[in-house]
């Protein structure tokens, strides 16, 4: 009997039409995309991934290092992915945390209003200009009803980021050109693009405290941040444990501690909407993710307690004291220039 053959309509591959699913891609064979099939797949597929989450967040948080130890001898289709696990679970982090941000943003402008109000004092139009010319700046200032007091110390002020508050708050009020302002705070004539941008965010900055907007901005880089620094926290693992495994082993495994410590943070952050924890509960709570990862590291790499520990601090204390101090210093002129 002569086989017949159909195309596979998601692969293109051949295949015989005895079988129900494409055995090159596993996509039904002939499913016509009705109500029926668009939402059956919809919710089959949402509810195997909540099932597999449930099934992984008792072994996440009470087995360390269980997860990867199994995802890595082959166990894949059991528990819910890595990736997916980390990616999900950072989602809700943020989401909660958000509400707590949007508190601290309205609260670090109201103090920035508060103890930096632009000045408003009324002055001597002569003085104030004749302090605007020694530094070259009064070319282009052409209004002179307002204007703000200027103390004699304010004339000595160099081309520094330390400059006379005083006199920018009168080129400010006189609607002096951008330019002008640039100078009195420091800029050189001949700076380059990015001093350019720098002096240029500082003004934004000074006319509006808005130190808020650069903490939104500051946090919002912190979840595509972690894509860089989670593989940098797995190359840290991998030159401890050389021998032991590829780097995506160590990829797997910080997946699964990433997740896990986002997952406490969540359960802190939920706690802390309604009762705000003692100092000494919350520092023993981040003392436990320490320990968490010294037994998942010696559940993974099979090694005694000693090593695990001993390694497992010079991870911490190397990510935690040189990887985020410069990762954060990074994010926040990224967010300062870009806010």
């Amino acid at each position: 009997m002569r086989k017949k053959y159909i195309i596979c309509d998601n692969c293109e591959q051949k295949f015989e039409d005895r079988f129900q699913f494409c055995p090159h891609c596993g996509q039904k064979s002939n499913e016509n995309l009705t109500l029926k099939v668009l939402f059956y797949n919809t919710i089959s597929n949402y509810f195997s991934v909540d099932a597999r989450f449930f099934k992984s967040f008792i072994p996440l948080m009470v087995k360390p290092g269980y997860l990867a130890q199994r995802f890595i001898e082959g166990k894949r289709l059991l528990y819910l992915h890595p990736a997916q696990m980390y990616l999900f679970i950072s989602v809700v982090f943020f989401f909660l945390f958000s509400f707590i941000s949007r508190n601290q943003v309205e609260e670090i402008d109201k103090n920035l209003q508060k103890s930096n109000p632009v000045m408003t004092n009324s002055a001597n139009y002569d003085n104030i200009l004749d302090s605007l010319k020694i530094n070259g700046i009064d070319q282009n200032i052409k209004d002179k009803s307002i204007a703000a007091d200027l103390s004699s110390n304010d004339l000595k002020a160099g081309l520094s980021f330390d400059f006379s508050q005083k006199k920018v708050d009168s080129l400010i009020k006189i609607n002096a050109p951008d330019k002008d302002i640039y100078r009195a705070m420091g800029m050189k004539d001949d700076a380059g693009a990015f001093s350019r941008k720098v002096y240029s965010q500082m003004l934004k900055f000074y006319k509006q405290r808005n130190g808020g907007s650069i903490y939104q901005a500051f946090l919002d880089t912190i979840p595509i941040a972690m894509f860089v620094l989670l593989p940098i926290f797995a190359f840290i693992l991998k030159l401890l444990y050389f021998k032991t495994g590829s780097f995506s082993h160590h990829l797997v495994f910080s997946f699964y501690f990433f997740a896990f410590i986002f997952m406490v943070f969540s359960l802190m952050v939920l706690v802390g909407l309604v009762w705000k924890a003692p100092f000494w509960l919350t520092l023993l709570i981040l003392l436990t993710t320490f320990f968490y990862l010294v037994l998942a590291v010696k559940r993974f790499y099979n090694q005694g307690y000693l090593v695990s520990l001993l390694k497992s601090g010079i991870a911490s204390l190397t990510f935690l004291m040189i990887v985020m101090p410069l990762a954060a210093s990074i994010l926040f002129v990224f967010a300062f220039l870009f806010y």
